[in-house]
């Protein structure tokens, strides 16, 4: 069976991705747990994101691989210490993976 994601037209996950995005840094300003560390790399992927998504429009074939493999190393990192925000990584890691990034 595919996830829902692997369904959806790239528009449209481009979307969910960014909502998703919104929403995690919403979560981390409300809830004001977060490491300088872990601040860091969430604002490095999150540039990062942006710019496959800007490569991405640009050019539709562009090697845009590891992002999600980075997001779960974050994920995998920092779950002990942030188990609030552990599902919502996961799920950025998903969404990654699924788009190809």
């Amino acid at each position: 069976m595919q996830n829902e994601n692997e369904q959806m037209p790239e528009a449209t996950r481009e979307d969910t991705l960014k909502a998703h995005l919104k929403a995690l840094h919403r979560s981390l300003e409300e809830r004001g747990e977060v490491d300088d560390e872990l601040e860091m790399l969430l604002r490095q992927l999150d540039g990062d994101i942006n710019k496959v998504l800007e490569r991405r429009a640009d050019d539709p074939d562009a090697n845009t691989y590891g992002l999600a493999s980075r997001s779960q190393e974050i994920t995998a990192r920092f779950a002990a210490r942030h188990p609030t925000l552990e599902p919502a990584l996961r799920q950025l890691g998903n969404i990654l993976a699924n788009m190809g990034i």
